[in-house]
């Protein structure tokens, strides 16, 4: 049998005791495999309209039986949106890295865990991200981590707050890869890490930073989370529960009064209700009622990406501007905040336990 344990880092070459002829195989690694949503090849209709599709099919986001989506996914939606969308795209596209902002965050957020991991373990951890739609897949990143030497593999979709739509789709990509190995790793799903201390500690200096930064602090904080819909809840998702948890946090971390800081919903999609109140609304109503400065964060965004972008920095501030709004502050993720890249690594680290023992190459 093939000797499993083995961390040494090195050429390929046969197990030990293995018989002439044995393949050669890599030394023996633990993976670390971070996960976000997605991100189109480009924003031209026909990488927008494969992403799209990839995206709208997954039953885990729109969850109608397939004999009755499928055929106006097919032949309305996937002939319009992909202008719209590549539109919006476009308005935020890296072209420089001809690449979408969500895929340069990932890579520079990949690129500091797998240094602070380096840190701590030395070469015993391969870190790498795949993208549940579009590319790198996590069909391939699988294959090349466990061709790379990996035989434990712990996998973190990047979301702080847990949902079917997000999470246990990234999970359910993840389980899909490994149906199609011959020797399939042991594998660690992170769950969701909403109320970590080091993580609402990370969002609450990134709420401080940008109000240390403004002559005239906002009226109010606004928290907009990706929407969900709101029969979602009922049938047992706690994305709704995480959400609210992690604006009680923070707004305690903060030390604020319950007035400071709200709780919306974005991105509502389809006839169905979603979880209210929308951001959209909830910011021109804001606006009406006398809250002529606000501030918006995005606690379920790892990333900033289309959804923040575009939609809360384009579209949601309009709708506060034309209902009377004067001052609008978009807060950006964390992306690859130091503090952020510490809280992540903890997390990491903890599901590490027991698998592998810390070397700490660099002196803290």
């Amino acid at each position: 049998m093939p000797d499993t344990d083995r961390t040494e880092t090195g050429p390929s070459r046969p197990p030990r005791h293995a018989p002439e002829g044995h393949p050669s195989l890599p030394p023996a690694r633990t993976g670390v495999l971070l996960a976000n949503l997605g991100t189109p090849d480009g924003h031209d209709y026909w990488s927008m309209r494969r992403y799209l599709g990839e995206f709208l099919s997954d039953q885990r986001v729109v969850d109608y039986p397939r004999w009755k989506w499928q055929p106006l996914l097919q032949t309305v939606i996937l002939t319009k949106r992909p202008f719209t969308s590549g539109a919006a795209y476009r308005s935020i596209w890296n072209e420089e890295l001809n690449e979408s902002p969500l895929l340069t965050i990932t890579k520079a957020q990949t690129a500091a865990i797998r240094e602070t991991l380096r840190a701590r373990y030395g070469d015993q951890v391969m870190t790498e991200f795949c993208m549940r739609y579009g590319n790198p897949s996590t069909r391939a990143t699988v294959r090349r981590m466990i061709d790379a030497g990996c035989r434990r593999i712990v996998f973190f979709p990047l979301y702080p707050q847990y949902a079917g739509a997000t999470t246990a789709t990234a999970n359910d990509a993840l389980f899909k890869a490994l149906m199609k190995e011959k020797w399939q790793p042991p594998v660690r799903t992170v769950p969701a890490y909403c109320d970590r201390p080091d993580y609402i500690d990370a969002l609450a200096r990134s709420v401080e930073r940008a109000y240390d930064a403004m002559e005239t602090k906002p009226d109010i904080l606004v928290a907009s989370y990706h929407g969900v819909p709101e029969r979602y809840l009922h049938e047992g998702d706690p994305y709704h529960c995480q959400c609210q948890k992690t604006t009680r946090l923070l707004r305690e971390r903060l030390g604020w009064s319950e007035e400071k800081l709200v709780t919306t919903f974005q991105s509502r999609f389809g006839p169905e209700e979603w979880l209210k109140p929308y951001t959209v609304e909830e910011v021109a109503r804001l606006a009406q009622a006398g809250k002529k400065r606000i501030a918006v964060i995005a606690p379920a965004f790892s990333a900033d990406c289309i959804e923040t972008l575009e939609e809360i920095n384009e579209e949601i501030r309009e709708s506060f501007e034309h209902a009377g709004g004067e001052t609008f502050t978009y807060i950006p993720c964390l992306n690859d905040d130091e503090a952020h890249i510490e809280a992540l690594s903890n997390v990491i680290g903890d599901n590490l336990a027991g698998w592998i023992d810390r070397v700490d190459t660099e002196t803290p």
